[in-house]
């Protein structure tokens, strides 16, 4: 029952706040700054569910100019994570299901959120390459699930290469960012949602100068076992 009860406040208190302050952020218009209010909004949630979440290596975005974050993706409990570390002028790249999800769509559109169609692929490598244009152009950053979908089991699942697409088009570094396990507080399987304490690390950056489309499996592949690694290491 426990369980059920903080995952209902979780989706309500999502919903309730989209509704309420969208109209005064919709003042604004779409901006990337808007995820400030975003990121206000549910760093909050931490405290209500007795979650401490520890941040390692932070200090490796602090970095000037564009880059690209890929982080693995677990449950919806990332978004804690998300907000705990996500940097200024940084906005997800989502699955365009997201953005018709009512109020909480239009809230996730208006902060600048990047929406791509994971079953058409024509139209996905078409966005990749407008953000990569716009990051250079707008000093933006972004963060991407290389997973594709959640995966509370490990190991993790295969990386698809948006991600290292984008950030080789772009011509900027990537930052890896690996979650801890959440299975010793929560498991939806298991029905269990306690207190508990999550470990955040930000891994060194990679460079992709100089690197063209051909090298992304590699890329993609060097990535992910360093991020594997650390998991592990977490575990």
């Amino acid at each position: 029952f426990r369980y059920f009860c903080k995952v209902a406040f979780f989706n309500c208190w999502i919903v309730t706040m989209a509704t309420v302050l969208s109209p005064f952020v919709a003042l604004r218009g779409r901006s990337v700054e808007n995820m400030k209010v975003l990121r206000a909004v549910i760093l909050p949630l931490k405290h209500f569910y007795g979650i401490k979440l520890q941040v390692q290596g932070s200090e490796h975005l602090n970095t000037e100019g564009p880059y690209v974050i890929v982080c693995n993706h677990q449950a919806s409990l990332d978004l804690l994570g998300m907000v705990e570390v996500i940097p200024d002028r940084c906005v997800p790249i989502a699955k365009k299901e997201l953005m018709y999800l009512g109020t909480v769509g239009w809230a996730c559109w208006l902060t600048g959120i990047i929406f791509i169609d994971r079953h058409r692929r024509e139209d996905a490598i078409d966005v990749i390459s407008q953000t990569a244009r716009t990051m250079r152009r707008e000093n933006l950053r972004v963060l991407v699930y290389p997973e594709g979908t959640r995966n509370p089991d490990k190991p993790m699942l295969p990386f698809k290469r948006g991600a290292f697409h984008l950030a080789v088009q772009a011509q900027v570094p990537i930052f890896p960012i690996v979650i801890s396990p959440y299975r010793d507080f929560y498991s939806s399987k298991d029905k269990k949602f306690t207190t508990g304490t999550c470990t955040i690390r930000v891994l060194p950056r990679v460079e992709t100068q100089g690197l063209s489309p051909k090298d992304v499996p590699e890329l993609t592949e060097m990535v992910r076992q360093t991020m594997v690694d650390a998991f592990a290491e977490m575990s």
